[in-house]
Order: C-alpha cells, then structure tokens, then sequence
C-alpha cells in the first residue's frame, strides 16, 4: 500500500478510524461505529472521489451503508462528502455545525478553485444538538459533546465510553499545526480539559495518525506559544503577520503547516481585543497571510 493512501485501523470490537496520510490541509480523518446490523459514521472527505472511497471502506469492513452521520464541524475536509451518504444516513451536528455548513458553503472552493472535488452536493446537519447527545449503534454507546466554541463555533466531540476511544475533531492535529482562527485560542484550551476528563487511551485527531492522550499536552504546548507570542506582539504594536515572521518555532517548526502560526496569532490578537470567541475573522487576510509566510506561495489542498 503507497504511503500516502488512506487506511482503516480498528481500535475495538466495531470501531474503526479512517486515516488519510498525510494528514494536511484537507486530508482529514473519519471513522465508523458498527454492529454488523447497523453503521455510524463520522465525518466525511473534502473530495467525492475520496468520499466514495471512504463508503468503499465501510462496506470491505463488513458494515452496511451508515444509518448515521455525525460532522465533528462544518469545515469543508469534514463535511463536503455528506451527500454521499444521504439519503440513507441521518445528519447529525452541533446547532452551530448546520448554520455554519449553510452560511459558508462551497468555502473550499474559493480557497482552492484548482482542486478538483467532484459533484459536491452542500449537505448540512438535518438533526443537530447544543450540548450533549447520546446515540447507540447496537450495544455501543456513542456521546456526542459540544466543547464549547473552540476549534470552530459548532464542535463536536465523539466519545465511545466503554471503548475507552475519542474522535476529537480538529480539536487535535496529530504532528500537524493546530489551526484556531475560526474558533477560539482560549476556547481549545478548555477543549483539552474537557478531552483529558473523558479519559479516553485511543485518541484519533481530526487530522494525522491515531495517538493517545499525550497529544493533549502537546496541543496545549503550542496554544500556550501562541497566548504567549501574542501577548508581546500585541503591547509592542506588531501586526499578526510582524510577529509570526519573528517567532522562532523552536520544535513547533517540525509540525505540518507551520503557515498556521499567523492565522492563530489573528485569533489570539481578536481575543485580546476583547472580541467575542469564534466572532468572524477576514479569511482572505487569513489565507493571504499565511501565503506571505510561505514566501508568497498559497497554502495547498493536498486531497
């Protein structure tokens, strides 16, 4: 198998993480819950041919098609495949999930107008939540938990308790950069202590390989750089984009997207502002910086 094709791990008795390597910009990770007599899924591709894929190894694994689909957000890598799903799978999301999905449509589109991504049929949550839900896939108990805003306004959480596994979203970028601007810096780090009380020994991260809870810790490692550098940033009048050329990443330089710093630093400098969590920021000024941190370069749709 080439490195770079998406795999399937199964952590439990009837439950599986969908893994698409490298894990950057918009190669996320999936999963699915299954008894044999019914399936859930969770989160999709940013592509059809890679949604179809992803449908593809539901079935090899011996699952009927999903009765279920849970979005962890609204982002594009997550949610573009829902139409390959429905009508036989339910759509289920945050309250702010399916406003978001709505209100920002084909985003990666505009973002990326080169990628080809298919016959992409915009499909929002059609069953959506504010705080916690409980779904049951024959005798598997999955929790759904909302963090608060943090990664985006409409995260969700996906907790299989007695499996001891948590999909946390993009909440968790395993080896890759966290990315903040559509959420709350503040905000993902709450996200962390709510993911450490779960306790969960399996964590699959919205992006990269399956890890455990020491990705955590290494999460909030880098949030703390960001508060950090944009506390001084900030009282010294530099720009997102002045301080993130200065910064020295240290081991930070070794994760994926390191372009992602000055986005956060966007989001760090809004709170410090005293903006609302998750109030919208400009994203061509987003993207636009992060193309001036790669030397001018536009951030690249890996799918």
């Amino acid at each position: 198998m080439p490195a770079n094709d998406p795999y399937t791990v199964q952590l439990a008795p009837k439950v599986h993480a969908y893994v698409q390597p490298d894990g950057g910009w918009c190669l996320n990770n999936a999963g699915f819950v299954g008894d044999g007599a019914s399936a859930l899924l969770i989160d999709t591709a940013a592509t059809e041919r890679r949604a179809l894929a992803l449908r593809e190894a539901v079935l090899a694994s011996g699952l009927p098609l999903p009765r279920t689909l849970v979005n962890t957000h609204h982002h594009g890598d997550h949610t573009y495949g829902n139409g390959v799903f429905v009508p036989e799978a339910v759509v289920i999301g945050h309250d702010s999930c399916r406003s978001e999905v709505l209100s920002v449509g084909r985003q990666l589109h505009l973002v990326w107008p080169q990628t080809d991504f298919g016959d992409i049929q915009i499909t929002a949550p059609t069953l959506t939540y504010n705080d916690r839900l409980t779904v049951h896939v024959g005798d598997v108990e999955v929790r759904l938990l909302h963090p608060g805003v943090a990664h985006t306004v409409g995260d969700t959480i996906v907790h299989l308790p007695e499996q001891g596994v948590v999909f946390t979203g993009d909440l968790v970028f395993q080896g890759g950069t966290p990315f903040v601007p559509m959420g709350s810096l503040s905000g993902s780090l709450r996200a962390l202590e709510l993911l450490r009380s779960l306790d969960a020994t399996t964590v699959v991260p919205g992006h990269g390989p399956v890890t455990d809870p020491s990705a955590y810790d290494a999460t909030e490692r880098y949030l703390r750089y960001v508060a950090e550098l944009a506390r001084q940033g900030h009282a010294e009048g530099r720009t997102p984009l002045e301080t993130a050329r200065a910064a020295d990443l240290g081991d930070f330089a070794e994760l994926r997207e390191s372009e992602r710093l000055v986005a956060n630093l966007h989001r760090a400098y809004a709170e410090l502002d005293g903006e609302p969590e998750g109030s919208p920021l400009d994203p061509v000024a987003l993207f636009a910086d992060m193309a001036a941190m790669n030397g001018g370069t536009p951030v690249a749709c890996h799918a």
